[in-house]
């Protein structure tokens, strides 16, 4: 009995060193995202308020892997949105909001291959998060002290982030799930 506990447990960890391992390998995707979101898209001046694609790509990442992964890129795009110069809160605010989010839409779809084969459902649970983790990010700062400005003001930028959501995450699902596909070594249900 204990050879058999002693051999089961190594693979159990070589399992987790792989899985830190693949997210580790996730770092440059989310840093090139993160550039381009500062570098061009910040610069763009969109109608209703434009979009962020490092929020978009995080999402559809998360929702795509399981709720801890979720939870883990949650962290790091947080932290790189905290560092971004266009972020209005305090170091921690969006790392915090997006670590709840990356769990909460990888746990909507962990387990339920329906959900994370059907690129529909991934779009609608990733412009729901989208608005979702904006409206707790502004929530906390108002919690926080930060002046919001007028309600139909942040409705108006809610509902134009919910709109650049549905249209810009269709057009990189497909990429992001064949790079989470080949960085997991899984295979890509879209």
């Amino acid at each position: 009995m204990q050879h058999l506990l002693h051999h089961h447990l190594p693979a159990q960890s070589h399992d987790g060193t792989m899985t830190i391992r693949r997210y580790l390998l996730s770092i440059p995707i989310f840093l090139f995202i993160y550039v381009l979101q500062e570098a061009f898209i910040t610069q763009l001046r969109l109608p209703l308020g434009g979009f962020s694609l490092l929020l978009i790509a995080t999402l559809i990442w998360a929702t795509l892997s399981t709720p801890e992964i979720g939870a883990l890129t949650g962290f790091g795009a947080g932290i790189l949105m905290d560092l971004s110069q266009s972020s209005p809160g305090p170091m921690g605010h969006w790392t915090l909001v997006l670590i709840l989010a990356g769990y909460g839409v990888a746990f909507l779809g962990y387990g339920d291959d329906n959900i994370r084969s059907n690129p529909i459902n991934i779009v609608l649970i990733t412009t729901v998060g989208v608005v979702a983790s904006q409206f707790v990010f502004l929530l906390l700062g108002f919690l926080l002290g930060q002046e919001l400005g007028s309600i139909s003001h942040i409705a108006f930028l809610l509902a134009g982030s919910a709109f650049w959501t549905a249209i810009v995450s269709p057009l990189v699902l497909k990429i992001l799930a064949y790079i989470h596909a080949n960085v997991f070594g899984t295979r890509s249900l879209l």
